[in-house]
């Protein structure tokens, strides 16, 4: 089904052209330089649970740009030295569990970002940026290098951590959850640290060393969700910000990212289908940069550096196509090759834990060696595929309780999103523990147009292909019913943002095989949103979706599965539509017009259908702020689960005492 793996090894040479678009020196004042400091600060009583994260992947720098086309993760790991035995690392698990069972549940907060540098961990402690040496990172002994509360924001939290080489200087973003837009601040490490500089709108960041020894950074820029601009910017003495690079392609963006050995900062200049790197020497920073290889359209890769070679992730197989640096050597991976012949570690979350493994015989699943999970133990994951429409094989990871007995009769919540060749989100979320302790299924459907099997995968479920994804979703459920996993009576959809498209239409088209549905920000006027080039994602998103202002065949294509063009006088499940007062992802005009004219239907059908029919409720629930999708937001997790136990007719009074024991209210 998927192509052989095209790996080569192959030195390449070329001429080292320069980077076209490269901004003369200029000085910007967007920036502000402060000269006061902050004196350390003591804070007590503080109970959040710290975990050691390692340095955030491509995917990662590009979360919050909502047109990745990888789904790759730690493809290329650092040579570590003096590497763990399996045992030893057995043994780390263990007292990793150990803890979490032991630690009082009550203390249990989402964590934010957390960097390793040096001799130190620095973290977000309590309203401070903190540091702590490596081997006291677990007590209260830390040092505090800014308080985030001079920042004038609404409870800000840190969501990235910088630190330079020599760490002279840290680096953190900042930003608060009802907004997308960060703060950089810039922090002078001595005996009094003092914040040397704060940028507006930062992105993506990374720190270099130049041939002086003086630090420099690189950030890019976001104005109005477009990522464009590239600054670099020193400190102290000499302190200068400058524009570095400007993206003239609207349909592009920009994100820095630094090799994994720090000798190369990268920026990556891509759409959803073109790519283009240039490399900046992490050891010559005001060198021009190199060219890997300017855009071609259908030509996305990605570069890493280790032991004098570059490592490149790439869509196309033939690596001729590069033309490397003279002193760059090139490895090449096809990224529509199977990955179990690829020598890196990809992220794949459609396949099982290690702690499980699974057969399939008849279109059923039949388990061979089934372990419980190594933390609860209470719960188990198993695999699933549904046939689609077309035969394709659609994978589903599933988690129920261990001991549930009788699923058929247990609730089922469905998961999907399904776009931008993007995975689904598996991550562990508290409430989703609590629904399987309280006997839920959760179901989560790798449907075509994510990016679980590749780019083919994506590329399956796009542009006039979209219906796939639609038909996907559709043999799921029906797989689910089929093979005793709950009913449409006690069955749920739940969405996010894009994946709103998938669920709008499977409600449009077979709302018989489910009871309730609940979305967040939800996508669901594809058409008259993508004919509006005003908004700032839509000429960045025609390769997604495709662009019926000028296409007539997109047009009529869109018209077929878009939520709002298909709402009719029909029965349709209870939904709960979460949305943010100023969204500028998914604007809140789009989902209000849908709510109104979804409700308009709901009247009109019963109307017809005459007394004793009961109408499903449909709620509308306008969040205040800026942000496109707000995780942690307890108002929201209560209000979606309260919503699903009524409409199920399920008793909630044990899950919203179990929920108190893991969010604060």
């Amino acid at each position: 089904m998927q192509q052989k793996s095209k790996l080569v090894l192959q030195a390449l040479k070329s001429s080292i052209p320069r980077l076209g678009k490269c901004m003369p020196k200029q000085h910007v004042n967007h920036c502000n330089f402060a000269d006061h400091g902050y004196s350390r600060i003591k804070l007590k009583n503080y109970h959040l649970s710290k975990c050691l994260q390692n340095k955030p992947t491509i995917s990662e720098l590009a979360r919050n740009i909502p047109s990745r086309s990888f789904s790759c993760k730690d493809f290329l790991p650092v040579k570590q030295e003096n590497e763990k035995s399996p045992s030893e690392n057995m043994d780390a698990f263990e007292k990793v569990r150990t803890k979490l069972e032991t630690q009082p549940q009550e203390e249990y907060e989402i964590i934010n970002a957390e960097v390793k540098h040096g001799g130190f961990v620095y973290y977000q402690e309590g309203c401070c940026l903190v540091r702590s040496k490596d081997e006291e990172a677990d007590n209260d002994n830390y040092e505090v290098l800014f308080n985030l509360e001079e920042l004038k924001l609404d409870q800000p939290f840190i969501d990235c951590i910088r630190v330079a080489p020599d760490e002279k200087y840290v680096a953190a973003k900042i930003r608060t959850e009802d907004s997308e837009a960060s703060t950089c601040i810039v922090v002078k490490l001595s005996d009094q640290p003092v914040m040397e500089a704060s940028f507006p709108n930062v992105s993506s960041l990374e720190w270099v060393k130049d041939e002086e020894d003086e630090d420099v950074l690189f950030y890019t820029f976001q104005r109005n969700l477009r990522c464009h601009d590239v600054y670099r910017a020193t400190f102290g003495d000499n302190k200068r910000n400058e524009r570095f690079y400007t993206e003239k392609d609207p349909s592009c963006f920009v994100f820095l990212y630094l090799t994994k050995d720090r000798r190369f900062l990268t920026i990556n200049i891509m759409n959803k289908t073109t790519s283009e790197v240039w490399l900046i020497d992490g050891q010559s920073p005001w060198d021009p940069p190199v060219l890997i290889q300017k855009r071609i359209f259908g030509v996305l890769y990605y570069v890493e550096h280790r032991d004098d070679e570059l490592y490149i992730l790439t869509n196309v197989g033939e690596p001729t196509e590069f033309k490397l640096p003279p002193w760059a050597c090139g490895f090449i991976m096809d990224t529509n090759s199977d990955p179990k012949n690829c020598p890196f570690q990809l992220c794949s979350p459609i396949r099982p834990p290690k702690y499980y493994t699974y057969k399939f015989a008849e279109g059923k699943l039949f388990e061979e060696t089934g372990h419980e999970d190594p933390i609860t133990k209470t719960s188990r994951v198993l695999r699933l595929e549904a046939k689609s429409k077309d035969e394709k094989s659609v994978p589903m990871t599933i988690f129920h309780k261990t001991d549930s007995e009788d699923l058929q009769k247990k609730p089922l919540l469905v998961h999907v999103y399904g776009a931008y060749g993007m995975d689904l989100k598996m991550n562990f979320r508290p409430e989703r523990r609590v629904l399987v302790d309280d006997g839920w299924i959760l179901a989560y459907c790798h449907v075509r147009g994510g990016g679980e099997l590749g780019l083919q995968w994506h590329a399956d479920g796009c542009l006039t292909k979209k219906l796939n994804g639609l038909a996907d979703l559709e043999a799921c459920i029906k797989t689910l019913h089929g093979q005793g996993f709950s009913q449409p009576s006690l069955t749920a959809l739940t969405a996010f943002s894009a994946g709103g498209v998938l669920v709008g239409a499977l409600c449009n088209s077979n709302p018989e095989l489910l009871r309730a549905v609940t979305l967040e920000a939800p996508f669901l006027d594809v058409l008259n949103t993508m004919m509006d080039t005003t908004l700032p994602l839509t000429i960045e998103e025609l390769d997604e979706w495709g662009n019926p202002s000028s296409d007539r065949q997109h047009k009529n294509y869109i018209k077929r599965y878009c939520p709002y063009q298909n709402i009719k006088p029909q029965h349709y499940p209870a939904i709960h539509i979460t949305a943010y007062e100023n969204d500028e992802r998914v604007p809140l005009k789009g989902i209000v017009n849908y709510t109104e004219k979804l409700k308009e239907a709901i009247t009109k059908h019963a109307k017809d259908a005459g007394e004793g029919y009961q109408a499903p409720n449909v709620v509308l629930d306008i969040q205040p702020g800026g942000n496109h999708v707000i995780e942690d937001s307890h108002k929201k997790i209560t209000a979606q689960i309260k919503f699903l136990y009524e409409e199920l007719g399920l008793d909630s009074t044990s899950v919203f005492e179990n929920l108190k024991k893991y969010l604060k209210f």
